[in-house]
C-alpha cells in the first residue's frame, strides 16, 4: 500500500505513467466507467474546498465507485476534540481510499500512520497540494506536448502558495526548465524551496516584481491569488492583494502559444476579459484535475491490491 503526500513520493516514470493513464481515460471514458464498482472514496475536508473535493467525488463516481465523507471539520467529530489519527482509523474501516485536506501542515502524514487504506493529500496548509500539481502537469502536457524545455512564470503569492511549492518540486525533475518567480519581496518563494530544490537541482531561475518585463519569455504563466486566509493581519492582506493583476494589455507582448494557468479560485488577479483569450486554460485545468484524480484513484487502489 502506498500513499500520496507529495509529488516527490512518485518517481518521474510513475508521474509519466499517471499522465498516460489520464490521457487514456480522456480518450475512452467508457473503458473505465466500472473499474471501481463497489469501492468507496472518503473525502475528509477539514478546510473548505470546491474544485478539489468535487473533482475527487466526480472522479470516483465516473469510475463507478461511491463517495462518503464531510466538507467541513464542524460536521465531523473533530469538533468534539477527536484527533486526526482516530478519525482516520475509523474512516479507513469504512472506505477503500481517503482524500484528505487539512489546514495544518503534516496532518496527512500523521493520517498515514493510522490508516489501513491509501491516503491522498488534498492540501495541507501552505505545504503541499500534490493532486493539484498532477492536474497542472497534465494541463502543461496537453497544451505543450512535453514537460521539459519550458520557461515557467509563477506569479502572485509564492510564499504561502502550496500549489506553487508543489509545482516547483515536480518540475525540478524535468530537463531544461527555467523558472521566473514574479512576486513582491514579502511573498517570495520560501528559502527552503530555493535551496533544497531550485539550487540543489541546479535549476535556472530569476526573481522579479515586474510581470510585463518578463512576459515575452514565458511558455507558461501560472497565476495565483493572494490568500487572505494565510495572512495574520487584514492590513497585510490588503497591502498585497492587488500586487499583480493579469489583463489583456499585459498579454500583448506574450507568446502566441502561451499557456495561462491558475489553480483557482481567483479573486481579481485575472480579469474576466482574459477568459476569452484562447491562451487561458485555467478552466480546462480544473477539468484535467478530475481526470488525473481518476488516474490516481485507480493506480493507488491497484498498488494496494484493492483492484
Amino acid at each position: 500500500m502506498r500513499h500520496l503526500l507529495d509529488t516527490t513520493d512518485l518517481t518521474v516514470e510513475e508521474i509519466d505513467e499517471l499522465i498516460a493513464l489520464a490521457m487514456d481515460i480522456i480518450a475512452d471514458k467508457q473503458k473505465y466507467a466500472h473499474i471501481c464498482d463497489g469501492k468507496k472514496l472518503a473525502t475528509l475536508f477539514f478546510e473548505p474546498s470546491t474544485r478539489t473535493r468535487l473533482s475527487f467525488e466526480a472522479a470516483m463516481m465516473e469510475l463507478g465507485g461511491n463517495v462518503l465523507g464531510f466538507s467541513d471539520a464542524s460536521c465531523s467529530s473533530a469538533s468534539k476534540g477527536e484527533t486526526v489519527g482516530d478519525t482516520i482509523k475509523i474512516v479507513s474501516c469504512y472506505a477503500d481510499i481517503i482524500a484528505m485536506r487539512h489546514p495544518i501542515e503534516g496532518a496527512p502524514r500523521v493520517a498515514t500512520y493510522k490508516s489501513d487504506v491509501p491516503v491522498i493529500n488534498a492540501g495541507d496548509g501552505g505545504h503541499s497540494h500534490p493532486t493539484q500539481t498532477m492536474a497542472d502537469l497534465l494541463t502543461i502536457f496537453r497544451e505543450k506536448g512535453r514537460l521539459k524545455d519550458l520557461t515557467i512564470g509563477l506569479c502572485g503569492d509564492l510564499k504561502f502558495g502550496r500549489t506553487v511549492h508543489s509545482l516547483i518540486k515536480a518540475m525540478c525533475r524535468y530537463s531544461n526548465i527555467k523558472f521566473v518567480l514574479i512576486a513582491p519581496k514579502e511573498l517570495s518563494v520560501p528559502d527552503y524551496i530555493k535551496t533544497d530544490y531550485l539550487e540543489e537541482k541546479g535549476m535556472e531561475y530569476i526573481e522579479t516584481e515586474n510581470m510585463e518585463e518578463v512576459m515575452p519569455q514565458l511558455d507558461v504563466l501560472y497565476m495565483t491569488r493572494i490568500q487572505r486566509e494565510r495572512f495574520f493581519s487584514e492590513d497585510e492582506y490588503l497591502k498585497h492583494k492587488d500586487a499583480f493583476i493579469l489583463d489583456t494589455d499585459k498579454l500583448k507582448t506574450a507568446k502566441a502559444d502561451l499557456t495561462i494557468m491558475h489553480p483557482l479560485p481567483r479573486v481579481n488577479e485575472i480579469t474576466t476579459d482574459v477568459d476569452d483569450d484562447s491562451r487561458a486554460k485555467y478552466f480546462e485545468q480544473a477539468l484535467n484535475g478530475k481526470y488525473i484524480r481518476m488516474a490516481l484513484i485507480i493506480t493507488l487502489l491497484k498498488w494496494g491490491g484493492a483492484l
